[in-house]
């Protein structure tokens, strides 16, 4: 499944623009390293998300195939940790 795709399907963002724009800024990383909105995810991917004032990281438990696109979000994937920033160093 597309990264861009899955964000949104997760609602971890709210609209699949939203998401491909995080991934162009480079605000998105899977695996640790930066990603495209086109790449693929698949289970067990662990995903950084760098919101403007936190920074999730998150596990893919499973993705959506084309017959099970009404899946709670929260069986798509685990948070694996949360960070507040500071105002200080908040992101652009």
């Amino acid at each position: 499944m597309r990264l861009d795709l899955f964000l949104k399907t997760s609602r971890l963002v709210k609209r699949r623009t939203v998401a491909q724009e995080m991934c162009i800024a480079g605000r998105v990383l899977v695996n640790g390293q930066v990603a495209k909105p086109a790449k693929e995810v698949k289970q067990d991917d662990v995903i950084t998300l760098k919101f403007s004032s936190r920074v999730v990281d998150l596990a893919i438990i499973g993705t959506l195939d084309t017959s099970s696109r009404k899946m709670p979000p929260g069986e798509l994937y685990r948070v694996k940790s949360e960070t507040r920033l500071p105002k200080e160093i908040l992101l652009s």
